[in-house]
């Protein structure tokens, strides 16, 4: 296959898991519609910290049907997150010569919402996560039609700084930390939504106990913290070192990236010494996830200095045209001098 039908081929490939995973977000809805009228009886707390919910079905059909929406929803999830992997490997193969898919925003996006699904498939299972089925699927849903239409760049080849190993390293810690961190704070914001619930029936009702939910956020965010320690103050200073010979440039993603650190530093102390669990808890979470993605892409949008420049591509050009005198005095030479941005960074 030529680039050109490989680039097509990463295309089709996000166009058809954007499709699949609204498929299974239709068949989450099935789900839960079939099971909204229906009170939950009791709830017994399993292994995996998550409780399994015991309910009361009207008939036999309707708990059939509500568990075959939500296998079926769930089998959907996966074919979508295959779908996804291959627009990834269409994106590398593409380019010339081959590289990872991460030389632009779009590109690091499409990773780092594969990421979150993937997350979810593997510990949904261990854990009994399938409740969060639909949240993250519309979540991957709404960010890819984002990236797709406001992100979206050709595939080229990677500037000069991203050509490293560092980059490999960086970014993939970068991207787990990523979503296990998105992971926790969607679990934080149901935590909070279900507190202030008092239904019987419906979606939240049906959620884990508060303590289960609370539990299953700090797992998040400490698996989390450690690999974002590693991607943002270890592994990214020493390939900023290596790409502009310093190891910290006050750059605007920097500093954004040493926040989010800072306020899940915080949320892990704070359980730690201070014991603090459950609201207090759920609500640094959300501060935390908000630096992240404010992080992730608000700096492309309102910062014009960040060596990290995501917003436009790898290799921006910009056209500028000098007025050179020559003799006589009253000649000139119109010279259009081109521009690249060559010292982008993940």
């Amino acid at each position: 296959m030529t680039d050109v039908q490989w680039e097509t081929l990463s295309n089709q490939g996000v166009a058809a898991a954007g499709v699949v995973y609204f498929l299974a977000l239709l068949a989450y809805a099935v789900q839960w519609a079939a099971l909204r009228d229906v009170p939950v009886r009791q709830a017994v707390a399993a292994g995996g910290g998550a409780p399994v919910v015991d309910v009361e079905v009207a008939d036999e059909g309707t708990g059939d049907r509500a568990a075959m929406s939500g296998r079926l929803g769930l089998l959907l999830t996966g074919i979508g997150a295959l779908a996804h992997a291959i627009a990834l490997l269409g994106r590398g193969i593409a380019a010339d010569p081959n590289r990872v898919p991460w030389g632009n925003m779009y590109e690091f996006t499409l990773s780092g919402t594969f990421v979150v699904v993937a997350l979810f498939l593997a510990t949904t299972s261990r854990w009994r996560l399938s409740w969060l089925g639909p949240i993250v699927v519309g979540f991957v849903l709404c960010v890819l039609l984002a990236d797709v239409l406001w992100l979206y760049e050709p595939v080229a080849p990677l500037t000069e700084a991203l050509e490293s190993y560092w980059l490999v390293i960086h970014v993939v810690a970068a991207v787990i930390a990523t979503g296990a961190f998105t992971l926790g704070g969607i679990t934080s914001m149901l935590y909070l939504l279900k507190a202030r619930s008092t239904k019987e029936t419906g979606y939240l009702a049906r959620l884990p106990e508060l303590p289960a939910l609370d539990r299953i956020a700090y797992r998040m965010h400490a698996f989390g913290f450690p690999v974002w320690t590693f991607g943002v103050l270890i592994s990214g200073p020493i390939w900023a070192h290596q790409a502009w010979s310093s190891y910290w440039n006050w750059d605007p993603k920097e500093v954004w990236a040493f926040i989010t650190w800072v306020v899940y530093a915080a949320y892990l102390h704070a359980r730690a010494t201070a014991g603090w669990r459950g609201r207090n808890a759920a609500l640094l979470a959300l501060v935390g996830v908000a630096t992240l993605w404010f992080n992730f892409i608000g700096i492309n949008f309102f910062s014009t200095t960040s060596q990290h420049s995501y917003a436009k591509g790898a290799a921006q050009e910009r056209s500028v045209v000098l007025r050179v005198a020559t003799a006589p005095v009253d000649v000139a030479q119109e010279v259009r001098v081109v521009v690249r941005a060559d010292h982008a960074r993940a």
